[in-house]
């Protein structure tokens, strides 16, 4: 038997344990289009799947529905490549997130263009998980999730509020507006933070291009909405610090980030080379160990189920947009954006990451705290 065809076998019987057929009728069967990926796939991994996507040598009806199926099976687990151990060693060797890397990210991802972003995310700019409990579209649902962000913070006109990672300025507008409070606002996307000048001016809102970790100046209340996720776990103390130091004794911060169920140290590989560089998503274990000492966790609420709805709104806008689009979102980087909102709704649909927001308090809140929902 040739190599050619032992690679094929191989990858067929992993794919019959994640009830997937090669060339089968089902929407979230594999169609290949070129012969050569069951090699690639075996020697690749993660990387060698998204990348293989991209480069057109297979589909599936149901982008979302195969690779749900693959993560639910744990064939990510299985194979892996060289590309994913290396990732591994030189985030054990590295901080991945120095300040002289964490702006990495956003001349890659963040300041890809307004208009993709706008087009996608709604009439809001808000690049994260939306609260769809009694929310029936994807403007509700983020309204809702600003809501709920300003309700567990018990804002109150006149509060000074700190907001880090503030993206184009939505949260603190809707809270200046809504709420009566002032704010400072942090990014290091140049695009974002120009957009959130623009979007909160008149109000008592200040944008800075600034890194978290030059903050130190007092606020009543802050909160980080989808940043966490870019600060690493060779700096979880460290944000953990310049929160604690910015707050007063009883004061609140809520954190809101993307979760996973057990601990790592680096990200997939094909989300660091093409959506996310130097990311990495945080445990429960490490949240709390990097907060220890520092933060009295008041409430940790998840509401991960809520992501995948929201990635099925996000993916029914684009793809309805790509028309209407800047010719250099060529079908390449159409087919990179799918294999990325696809791999997001897997991963939520499978449990396997979640949606956290937790409320924590320096000192604690004096005679408890209740959280709303």
């Amino acid at each position: 038997m040739s190599a050619a065809s032992r690679s094929r076998r191989r990858i067929e019987a992993l794919l019959d344990e994640a009830g997937v057929r090669v060339d089968g009728g089902r929407d979230w069967d594999l169609q290949v289009h070129d012969d050569r990926l069951y090699a690639r796939l075996l020697a690749q991994g993660s990387l060698g799947l998204g990348e293989s996507y991209m480069d057109g040598w297979w589909d599936a009806r149901s982008l979302d529905g195969f690779l749900a199926r693959l993560i639910d099976a744990r064939l990510d687990e299985r194979v892996h490549a060289l590309a994913e151990v290396g990732d591994a060693l030189l985030a054990r060797l590295s901080n991945r997130q120095s300040r002289t890397r964490s702006a990495e990210v956003a001349k890659r991802h963040y300041d890809l263009g307004n208009d993709l972003y706008a087009t996608m995310l709604g009439s809001r700019l808000v690049y994260s998980c939306g609260y769809w409990r009694q929310a029936g579209d994807l403007d509700a649902a983020q309204e809702a999730k600003l809501d709920l962000v300003c309700r567990k913070l018990e804002l109150r006109p006149g509060m000074r509020v700190l907001d880090i990672g503030c993206g184009w300025g939505e949260a603190l507008k809707f809270a200046a507006q809504r709420y009566g409070v002032a704010g400072v606002g942090v990014t290091i996307s140049g695009e974002q933070a120009d957009f959130a000048r623009k979007l909160c001016a008149g109000l008592p809102v200040e944008i800075r291009l600034q890194d978290y970790r030059e903050l130190d100046e007092p606020f009543d209340a802050a909160f980080s909405i989808g940043m966490f996720e870019h600060v690493g776990d060779r700096n979880y103390r460290t944000y953990f610090e310049v929160v604690q130091r910015c707050l007063p004794p009883h004061a609140l911060f809520l954190l809101h980030t993307i979760g996973r169920n057990v601990s790592t140290h680096h990200t997939d590989p094909w989300i660091a080379r093409y959506i996310f560089p130097n990311s990495m998503l945080p445990s429960a274990a490490q949240v709390a160990s990097a907060s220890e000492g520092l933060f009295v966790i008041e409430d940790w609420h998840n509401f991960g189920t809520d992501y995948d709805r929201t990635l099925q709104a996000w993916r029914t806008n684009i793809e309805a947009a790509w028309p209407r689009l800047d010719a250099r979102y060529d079908e390449r980087f159409r087919r990179m954006w799918r294999f990325y909102l696809a791999g997001a709704m897997a991963s939520f649909r499978t449990r396997r990451a979640q949606l956290w927001q937790l409320v924590l308090s320096p000192r604690g809140v004096p005679g408890g705290y209740l959280a709303p929902r």
